[in-house]
């Protein structure tokens, strides 16, 4: 199912998101609008690296007891600057990858393809499962003494609203 709509927050929105059936199960690709402001950019200069999340959860309704959670998901990202080699390097999970400038290791967090969300038996084809989508800067990863300035400050945030759609499952077909 594809979306097109956004969902808007003051730092950020998704643009797009969509959950297609793959050959192992069913992956998530997302798009995310996004800037880091100068207090984050300026943090990120000197050292501080920031952790983002894109936060995925599937539930199927049902009518007799509370929704199942079928899929509970995170996607988590470091990024740090390094003053030696002039270079920013954006982590996601084990996958390590190192840019020239800010601009493109952002441009690689506002994207998500066949993000592996769910295994086939996991999702009923042909029934309707609501999906939640965000994206926003984990604060409690940041160091004790910047913590306490980004519970009083907004500057240190970047999330998006909740984006919520209802997605029906085709059949996983293996090749």
């Amino acid at each position: 199912m594809l979306l097109s709509f956004s969902a808007y927050a003051a730092d950020g929105r998704i643009t797009y998101a969509e959950i297609v059936a793959s050959e192992e199960g069913y992956v998530l690709n997302a798009d995310f609008d996004f800037e880091l402001n100068s207090k984050l950019t300026d943090a990120l200069s000197h050292g501080v690296a920031l952790h983002f999340v894109a936060e995925l959860h599937v539930e199927r309704p049902r009518w007799y007891w509370l929704d199942k959670v079928v899929a509970d998901r995170r996607l988590e990202y470091r990024l740090a600057y390094h003053a030696i080699t002039r270079s920013y390097r954006l982590s996601i999970g084990n996958l390590h990858q190192s840019f020239d400038s800010l601009e493109e290791a952002v441009r690689t967090m506002q994207h998500i393809r066949n993000w592996f969300v769910a295994s086939a038996s996991d999702l009923v084809p042909g029934v309707s499962h609501d999906v939640e989508l965000r994206f926003f800067h984990d604060t409690t990863q940041l160091p004790k003494l910047f913590q306490l300035s980004a519970v009083t400050n907004g500057r240190w945030t970047v999330d998006t609203d909740w984006l919520e759609w209802t997605f029906l499952p085709q059949p996983v077909t293996p090749r």
